[in-house]
């Protein structure tokens, strides 16, 4: 019974791609419940994984992560790897998204003529609501206050930025 090269897999390989599937594992267990759900991973893996978020001992910890990583051999991990690369990109550009709104915000409490700007470029944000928020934000920190209308200022033009794109979507249709 020999075995062709391809076929042999050494002893460190095979550790190195459980260890891998280990970590692949592991990664699942830092998801939420409902994020790992999207996955269509199966019960006894899931089961594993809030068993090992449940789990509070050391030793204990590291036997049910070699757990996950047994029960991660028997599935296919690419799918697996793309969702969580895929989960990351998302939390890449949502965390550029945020760094924007706040940009604009620093802007908007700058300058005036940033609020006209603002208008310009998100026509169905409120301008009276953001006009009062701006001046409040500047009192707040003239006053050294807690930054209550700073905070509502953000949210006020993260809803906006966050609803533009299916109005830039729907008014190119209507011109076309």
């Amino acid at each position: 019974m020999s075995e062709t090269p391809e076929e042999w897999v050494s002893k460190t390989a095979k550790k190195k791609e459980m260890n891998e599937l280990q970590d692949l594992g592991m990664a699942l267990t830092k998801l939420s419940d409902q994020t790992i759900k999207k996955i269509g991973l199966p019960e006894d893996l899931l089961q594993a994984i809030k068993d090992y978020k449940k789990i509070t001992s050391n030793g204990a910890t590291k036997r049910q992560a070699q757990y996950i990583g047994r029960l991660m051999r028997d599935l296919d991990p690419t799918p697996i790897r793309e969702f969580l690369a895929k989960l990351s990109g998302e939390n890449q550009a949502h965390n550029a998204f945020l760094q924007r709104v706040e940009q604009m915000r620093s802007r908007l409490i700058a300058s005036d003529d940033a609020l006209t700007q603002f208008m310009v470029d998100y026509p169905h944000a409120d301008v009276s609501v953001l006009r009062t928020l701006i001046r409040n934000t500047r009192k707040e920190q003239e006053q050294n206050k807690p930054p209550k209308n700073f905070r509502a200022l953000y949210q006020e033009i993260k809803n906006a930025m966050q609803s533009q794109p299916e109005n830039d979507d729907f008014e190119e249709n209507e011109s076309e």
